[in-house]
């Protein structure tokens, strides 16, 4: 059976790979049969490459990179064909997936982590912030924001805005102030992100003491229902081009 590599970032915060475990063991419990494989482009252990090598001397001839990553930003479009490239894995045939985003399985899923704090629709008091990482690629942060409109058309909630962390406007001070000055009594913030680490600390420290911040996406169900979507029609692609 092709082996299911899923690729994250990697960061130097614990909690980030932990949380990616934890994602990929929920996958494993879905399809018991299938190898799961975790794996890093950087920071954290083991690397792609590494992954990729070991998959091939346990007897797999291909394997579906899936990227553990929310928008095509530049990890996606650059980053991970490259090191997939630079692995150079003999009598391994690789494909790369889809990445998990844009996907109505991960607005669930982050609806849900708002739940869990306290969130609920409806409430007219309430403006929400949809925190994401930020990328220079323009689309990436408009793929965010599309979401936060979808939401504030259908949530009740006295708005809601986008926000980034790095490389991209608004920032969450920013966010937090125009929703405040609509009327908001309340700010909550939604994580665009799966995991915790330096960039959703940015999010949390920057929305302030008195904002609730929602956490990220993790070892979500639907997420891992997603990685297998992602995995599945890879496979499926593969087959089509080779038959």
């Amino acid at each position: 059976m092709t082996a299911l590599v899923a690729v994250a970032h990697g960061s130097r915060d614990p909690r980030s790979a932990a949380t990616v475990h934890a994602l990929l063991d929920v996958v494993r419990a879905m399809r018991p049969s299938l190898d799961v494989r975790a794996s890093f482009l950087d920071l954290s252990v083991p690397l792609l490459g590494d992954v990729l090598r070991s998959a091939r001397a346990d007897g797999h001839r291909s394997a579906v990179v899936v990227p553990l990553l929310l928008g095509r930003a530049f990890h996606a479009r650059v980053d991970v064909p490259g090191a997939v490239a630079e692995a150079r894995v003999p009598a391994l045939d690789v494909t790369i997936s889809d990445v998990l985003g844009p996907d109505p399985r991960l607005e669930s899923a982050a609806l849900r982590r708002l739940a869990s704090v306290g969130v609920r629709s409806g409430d007219r008091s309430l403006g929400v912030v949809l925190a994401g990482a930020g990328s220079s690629h323009a689309p990436a942060n408009a793929a965010v924001s599309s979401i936060a409109a979808r939401w504030a058309a259908g949530a009740g909630w006295a708005g809601v805005e986008a926000a980034f962390a790095s490389s991209a406007s608004p920032d969450v001070t920013t966010a937090v102030a125009r929703l405040r000055a609509r009327g908001a009594r309340r700010i909550a913030v939604a994580s665009w992100f799966l995991a915790p680490g330096l960039l959703p600390d940015r999010v949390a420290r920057l929305a302030g003491d008195d904002v609730v911040v929602a956490p990220p996406l993790g070892p979500d169900p639907e997420v891992a229902e997603l990685v297998l979507h992602r995995y599945g029609a890879a496979v499926a692609s593969r087959l089509v081009h080779t038959a």
